[in-house]
């Protein structure tokens, strides 16, 4: 009998260790595949005056979340859509990298609860995180900062943490001297990670944090989110956030805030603002594009609306020539001063190229009748005025 609950015991013992290895080893680089798809393709074609000129560009992206994810961004990954040797290949000069702390399970655009199971728990204990990110909405965008600082620090030079104006005009001025560098600026998807604390604004501008979004998926501290319940506006707490961030050298996200939000806190401020990524609803006409009467007030105040490369935003069409499409449309809607790349590249999305095949989104702009200052606006120009004025 010993020997039978021996038997058993090492059994047991043996199922433990194989589904701690799915779990922690297996899952989480499985999952990252599906969510992060790049579509198997041929080569995009792209002219010879696309390529020349695309050498040129300053190319610069407002929106993707690879930190959520285990890889090493400084080696080129066989999953997702961003690290460092692809935004290199792809001639990229500036990447928001934007932290994840909170989603919830059931993601849709319609309504979700706060409520709601939180994904990124999971995938915290699953990635083994460290202990204080598994329940700290807070460490979770500290830990993010802090993985962008040493990847940073093993890159070789290749990637240097954007946080002021003049770490911005270092990177562009090293590689108008041929350097082969990125500049990497941190924000937040969502400020629920402040966990309702005003003084937790410090603690995340300290880790690096540029970019402020104010909301994600669900209504949090600050108000009502685009896809919570009600639409309502800012609460108090809110408006003691966004009038803080008003005053300091950072930029306002307004991605996935209610209308409501967002027209309080163009009413509220005298800086630009941003929709980091999303698409044009008089192109695309569902819930998760904000109105394009809305895009335009956005845009007046100076600031930028990034373009995603995923199918809701863009109904379908996630090619170059897709994508170049709704980008012609956003011109058209909000002036060529007001479009930006906003890939949403590692969050959860399936897209037809990824950050390394740049050069055909520039072909496919060009083929739309795009004017070469057109495409050096969109395609970055557009990113860096604004950063510059905010990064002060």
């Amino acid at each position: 009998m010993k020997r039978v609950f021996k038997w058993i015991g090492g059994l047991l013992v043996l199922a433990v260790i194989i589904g701690a290895v799915v779990f922690f080893g297996v899952l989480p680089p499985y999952i990252e595949a599906k969510r992060n798809n790049v579509i198997n393709h041929t080569p995009f074609d792209v002219s010879g005056d696309a390529a020349a000129l695309h050498e040129t560009l300053i190319v610069g992206d407002l929106h993707a979340d690879p930190l959520l994810w285990s890889r090493d961004l400084t080696e080129r990954g066989a999953r997702g859509q961003v690290d460092i040797p692809r935004l290199i290949e792809g001639n990229v000069a500036l990447q928001v990298f934007t932290a994840v702390t909170k989603s919830p399970a059931g993601q849709n655009y319609e309504a979700n609860s706060a409520e709601a199971f939180d994904n990124i728990t999971l995938l915290a204990i699953g990635q083994l995180w460290p202990l204080r990110t598994w329940d700290s909405l807070k460490e979770r965008a500290v830990y993010q900062a802090e993985k962008l600082h040493q990847f940073e620090a093993a890159s070789d030079g290749r990637l240097k943490v954007v946080k002021t104006q003049a770490d911005l005009d270092a990177v562009l001025s090293a590689r108008a001297a041929g350097q082969p560098v990125v500049g990497g600026i941190l924000g937040i998807e969502g400020a629920h990670a402040l966990e309702g604390e005003l003084s937790n604004l410090d603690t995340l501008f300290d880790a690096g944090h540029r970019v402020f979004g104010l909301h994600h998926f669900f209504d949090n501290e600050l108000g009502g989110s685009l896809h919570g319940f009600g639409g309502t506006g800012l609460t108090d707490f809110g408006r003691q956030v966004v009038s803080e961030l008003a005053q300091r050298p950072v930029v306002i996200d307004l991605a996935h805030s209610s209308p409501q939000v967002a027209r309080e806190v163009i009413a509220m401020t005298d800086v630009p603002l941003i929709v980091s990524h999303g698409g044009l609803h008089g192109f695309c006409p569902i819930k998760r594009n904000f109105p394009d009467n809305l895009m335009q007030e956005i845009a007046a105040t100076g600031g930028v609306i990034g373009m995603g490369y995923w199918a809701d935003v863009t109904c379908g069409d996630i090619t170059p020539t897709g994508i170049a499409k709704m980008i012609k449309a956003a011109i058209e809607t909000v002036g060529e001063d007001h479009v930006s790349l906003g890939s949403d590249y590692d969050g959860s999305v399936e897209t037809a190229f990824d950050t390394s095949e740049l050069a055909a989104l520039t072909s496919a702009l060009l083929a739309q009748g795009l004017t070469e200052t057109q495409v050096r606006k969109v395609m970055g120009e557009n990113m860096v005025r604004v950063f510059r004025q905010q990064l002060h």
